[in-house]
């Protein structure tokens, strides 16, 4: 960073065996979305051109959100992605562990051609098709990577007919064509932020108690006929009867602009209980649409700051007491996450966003025991991986050592936090005894210094400035070589004593 004080701060004092451990959580935290649009084609969120990245060009007006998937404005058709590219696949792979979410407002009124009977043309009541070669695609690429599979069906004008209860041919038809190939689906959302109701892909005139019967009856199939499979919802998005510690409602506020139910209208008539209670979260709207609901949105020079990055532990915190009347015990999950509603800021894509991303997951398990899907692997502005060339984005490689250096015992070191400072401490995931740390110095302007009981070893995560497209770790910038070499992570050996941590950085520190 250029520009700043060095002046360090009260020294943070680590411990090479923090004695309170809180919980162990699933080794699977870190997990993505694909959404259903990329796999058949269609539309998503439109690239931020150069010019509105920095700021010369202004975004189209929006003042009103309909049906997001058909603005013009908002969108643009992509074909669709090539989950054989060996760059993705292996990219996808190096991540480790994970579950692959398959879903979307695009996969609610989607038709499962799964025989080739349409000739690419969706039947009544249906809005696009998915081929067997399309989710042969993803079956084959879930399988290549490792990863579990949760998906969403679809509940749109075309499975109720007549305007009759949920008509289960389509669900029958993925989940056995999934099982016959080898790969069965191990999770299930009923479908896509449903408290939006029609503007999620619902029938017209959909309500609260529909949602509910039809929840049963899908669930009651997958209990009796794949029992295996966790039984996820309702995975909504700014549900109104939440709020933040700010009074502001969570999910971005897209959610305020529609007719919407509660979490409570949704469950409460349900009968079949669910495996996994979900939600989505994103921390505020993006630019794109910010005019519509200018309240909610962050504008980029805050996107640093203390009262940003406690968004996602504050919204998280306010899903448990949910999470604890409808799934007690049950884990959270956070099937949708990414820096804005909107398909992400014009700094998504840069090293600005880094500080959010590993602060919510440093955060999440001193919470609570859950998955969070992060959207997109590479999708839009807010994708791991940018579309089309799948070139890592500086989340990717923050993602990437945190899943290399973390493991899944969370111990409490709320004390060693400060202002601008936030410290999250984990078992290592090489197994072996001692503790790792990341510590996020979220202030621009001055340095802080941890002081170390004994030898560790550090990896710094920064860059030349907060909107930069690349990170370097250890002042060495982060780049694939050939088709898919990733750089070596090697850390720096830190001595026993003070180290001295830059403004805008994140470390990692394995003792």
């Amino acid at each position: 960073m250029k520009n700043v004080s060095q002046a360090p701060r009260e020294s943070i004092s680590l411990q090479a065996q923090p004695a309170h451990l809180i919980r162990h959580v699933d080794e699977r935290l870190m997990s993505y979305n694909i959404e259903m649009t990329e796999v058949t084609g269609g539309t998503f969120w439109k690239s931020y051109t150069a010019e509105q990245i920095a700021g010369t060009q202004e975004f189209p007006t929006v003042t009103a959100l309909t049906d997001v998937t058909a603005m013009p404005e908002l969108m643009q058709c992509y074909p669709p992605i090539d989950l054989t590219n060996k760059r993705l696949r292996e990219l996808a792979r190096q991540l480790g562990p994970a579950w692959v979410r398959v879903s979307g407002t695009w996969a609610t009124k989607t038709y499962y051609d799964l025989d080739g009977v349409t000739g690419g043309k969706p039947p009544e009541g249906y809005a696009n098709v998915l081929t067997g070669e399309q989710w042969l695609g993803v079956l084959d690429f879930v399988s290549y990577v490792g990863a579990k599979l949760l998906i969403s069906v679809s509940n749109c004008a075309g499975d109720h007919p007549n305007g009759e209860a949920l008509d289960l041919t389509q669900a029958k038809k993925i989940f056995d064509f999934s099982h016959h190939h080898g790969v069965d689906i191990s999770a299930v959302e009923f479908m896509n932020e449903p408290n939006m109701l029609e503007l999620s892909g619902a029938p017209k005139g959909y309500t609260a108690a529909d949602y509910a019967r039809d929840q049963d009856i899908l669930y009651a199939w997958v209990r009796a006929n794949y029992p295996k499979c966790l039984l996820v919802g309702p995975c909504t998005t700014g549900d109104p009867s939440v709020k933040s510690v700010e009074s502001k409602d969570f999910g971005a506020g897209i959610a305020a602009l529609t007719k919407t139910c509660t979490t409570q209208e949704l469950l409460e008539e349900t009968q079949i209980p669910l495996d996994v209670f979900s939600y989505h979260y994103y921390n505020g709207v993006s630019e794109r649409i910010a005019g519509v609901i200018p309240s909610a949105h962050w504008p980029g020079q805050m996107a640093h700051t203390d009262a940003y990055l406690a968004v996602a532990p504050a919204c998280a915190k306010a899903h448990t007491a949910l999470r604890d009347k409808f799934v007690p015990g049950g884990p959270m999950w956070v099937t949708e996450s990414g820096d804005a509603g909107g398909g992400g800021n014009t700094w998504a894509s840069t090293y600005l966003d880094v500080l959010r991303t590993l602060n919510e997951l440093g955060s999440y398990g001193t919470i609570t025991d859950g998955v969070i899907f992060h959207n997109t692997l590479a999708s839009s502005d807010y994708g791991f991986l940018e579309p089309g060339s799948f070139l890592p984005r500086p989340n990717y490689y923050a993602v990437l050592l945190w899943n290399r250096l973390m493991g899944t015992a969370i111990y409490d070191c709320e004390a060693m936090n400060r202002d601008s400072a936030h410290v999250y401490c984990r078992s290592r995931r090489d197994g072996k005894p001692g503790a790792a740390y990341l510590i996020v110095n979220n202030s621009l302007t001055d340095a802080l210094t941890v002081t170390l009981p004994k030898e560790a070893m550090r990896y710094t995560l920064h860059a030349q400035t907060m909107r930069s497209p690349t990170v370097l770790l250890d002042g060495k910038e982060l780049t694939i070589s050939g088709v898919c070499r990733i750089p070596e992570l090697a850390a720096q050996r830190q001595p026993q004593g003070n180290a001295l941590l830059a403004p805008g950085s994140c470390t990692f520190l394995i003792l």
